[in-house]
């Protein structure tokens, strides 16, 4: 059994996609592991077959016939020879903006791996499980997800135009880590969606060369060595203003980034709320709206007017972990 963590973003998202960092000199992106997790459990079943449960129930004879692609190009990439079973569960719903599916291939992997009792890094997961999403599934994802989930804390992620990834903590004291945390509050807009369709046109844009599309990541890769500059600094006051920022230019870049009413509620937490600054989490449209706030009480009492529900969250700093072994 295996425990994999979700994310935030916290800057530069969108410049993990190649179509964008190939082209553009790299991209910058500042993750942060949350204590919301995927678990997944791998076992071998009594009966032939390929037992798989999630938010449905498959039994599949053959590898190939098993219909969850992620599921399916797991255990052919590491030839896990049926009868199996695989259960997965998970804190959140998928499709809301916290890099579900990335850290739900981690978890499988992680999990194929300790069943097989063999050692792995959180550097081969992640790069395993972008392999799968990106080149063997052709998703239209970055590589955010991926890394974070395995890697877990707050992770600053360059993209280089050749493909190699680089990683190092975010290097913030104790002090303002506490103080970054109890400023961020997430509360549930409601509603799920699929995120390679919002991602697919921001691959879709970049490859045309759009000129919003281009300047709107030029400015999230910048603005997010500004925000590691900030947090590094301890200015964390400075990062609600830079979110702010930040979601305002990145509203602009894709028509379906937002909605009127995800757009009524961010006004809403600013002015009666007193939100310093915000976005929606992951590739947008819908799922969570992160705000950042120095009055927690002022901002709850106000979005929960609204009808929205809060999920309170932590750092996790372990990434991806195994609970339990077979004996």
């Amino acid at each position: 059994m295996t425990r994999t963590p979700l994310r935030i973003s916290i800057g530069g998202g969108g410049t993990d996609l190649p179509s964008w960092y190939q082209e553009n000199g790299g991209g910058f992106v500042i993750s942060a592991a949350i204590n919301k997790y995927v678990y997944i459990t791998v076992n071998r079943s009594f009966l032939p077959g390929y037992f798989l449960k999630y938010s449905e129930t498959e039994h599949a004879d053959t590898c190939d016939e098993i219909h969850h692609p992620l599921m399916r190009e797991a255990i052919r990439m590491h030839h896990a020879a049926s009868p199996l079973e695989v259960v997965s569960v998970a804190d959140v719903p998928a499709g809301t903006g916290l890099g579900s599916s990335g850290t739900f291939l981690v978890g499988l992997l992680h999990a194929l791996y300790a069943w097989q009792r063999e050692p792995v890094t959180a550097e081969t997961l992640a790069r395993e499980a972008v392999e799968i999403e990106m080149n063997r599934l052709g998703e239209p994802v970055g590589k955010q997800d991926q890394y974070i989930a395995a890697y877990g804390g707050l992770l600053c992620q360059e993209y280089l135009p050749d493909g190699e990834v680089r990683v190092a903590a975010l290097h913030m004291t104790e002090e303002s880590l506490h103080e970054l945390r109890d400023s961020l509050m997430l509360f549930f807009v409601g509603d799920t969606r699929n995120a390679s369709t919002l991602l697919g046109e921001q691959k879709r844009l970049s490859e045309c060369r759009d000129p919003a599309m281009i300047d709107g990541l030029h400015f999230a890769r910048m603005l997010g060595r500004e925000i590691r500059s900030a947090l590094e600094a301890g200015q964390v006051a400075e990062f609600g203003r830079l979110m702010h920022e930040h979601w305002m230019r990145k509203r602009v870049r894709c028509r379906s980034m937002s909605t009127t009413r995800v757009d009524s509620l961010y006004d809403l937490a600013r002015s009666e709320g007193g939100a310093t600054g915000g976005k929606l989490v992951g590739a947008g449209g819908s799922g969570f709206l992160l705000l950042h706030t120095q009055d927690r009480r002022r901002l709850r009492d106000t979005m929960l007017r609204t009808g929205l529900s809060e999920m309170d969250f932590s750092f996790d700093f372990d990434g991806s972990v195994v609970l339990l072994r077979n004996a």
